[in-house]
């Protein structure tokens, strides 16, 4: 991978703490990053160069860089596998549609990794409607009360776990938050949440062709894939474990917002243009 394409010490940084995770075995961000300093900056004089906290690039930075690693190492499957649990998670959401579901985490923003599972968040007026409409799908599922202590406060949420082609985890809140979104563990920012036409909008944008053969055929391109994984024992991949939380080092959220766990390191910055779709 070109360290020119990041551009900037940070970017090049990011680029070869990637390499050193995958080629060299490393397996803490907090451990690459300094390494990859010290190999890139060398020695001036008879002297190691220093550097400053501010070259050394973030968590999020060092997973983009092993995102594109991971891209051109395996390929459009990768690709395909995303768009396949974008569209499962598109046809919940509309199967959810009374309790306004919102998707949140790697599905979302496109960090999945094997065995990353659907993370919605939805907001009821009464918990046990839900539960009754889930039934109503046929769903299978498990109920869940998470405990968890965050600013001080402990709080309780509520999750479903349901088995589908990937599974999904629904996260109860009550209608109120909709509008205010918790923020996220890792950076502080409001987190993104994708409504039914906003995820519509980025599937089209990120998997154009793929996404007019769903529109015209119902094709979901990916699909085998996701059928044929054995999910309880999914076989690892050169850059799964690098991509998951057991990978994090020096910026580790010590409490996870629900739903983040999946990928505990991404950045929410609202999906270029998409800011102001629900």
């Amino acid at each position: 991978m070109s360290a020119e394409r990041f551009g900037g010490l940070r970017a090049r940084i990011a680029a070869e703490a990637a390499r050193l995770m995958v080629e060299e075995g490393v397996d803490q961000y907090f451990t690459a990053k300094r390494m990859a300093a010290k190999r890139l900056l060398g020695r001036v004089e008879g002297r190691r160069a220093r550097f400053r906290p501010a070259d050394l690039p973030s968590n999020g930075e060092i997973r983009e860089a092993l995102l594109l690693l991971a891209e051109r190492s395996e390929g459009s499957g990768r690709t395909r596998r995303l768009f396949a649990l974008r569209i499962v998670a598109l046809e919940a959401m509309r199967a959810l549609a009374p309790f306004s579901p919102r998707l949140i985490g790697s599905v979302s923003t496109g960090h999945i990794r094997r065995g990353s599972d659907i993370d919605l968040h939805v907001f009821p007026a009464d918990e046990d409607a839900l539960e009754r409409h889930v039934r109503a799908l046929g769903w299978t599922f498990d109920r869940e009360r998470v405990t968890i202590q965050k600013g001080g406060e402990i709080r309780e949420y509520v999750h479903y776990h349901v088995a589908d082609v990937a599974p999904l985890e629904l996260t109860v809140y009550a209608p109120r938050e909709l509008r205010s979104r918790p923020r996220s563990s890792t950076d502080g920012k409001p987190i993104v949440r994708l409504g039914v036409a906003a995820l519509s909008a980025l599937c089209a944008r990120d998997h154009p062709a793929a996404w007019e053969r769903y529109l015209e055929t119902g094709e979901v391109e990916g699909m085998d894939a996701l059928l044929e994984m054995d999910e309880d024992a999914p076989l690892p991949g050169p850059f799964d474990g690098l991509l998951e939380d057991g990978a994090e080092g020096d910026d580790e959220p010590a409490h996870a917002e629900p739903g983040e766990e999946d990928d505990p390191d991404q950045v929410y910055d609202p999906l270029p243009g998409f800011e102001g779709v629900a």
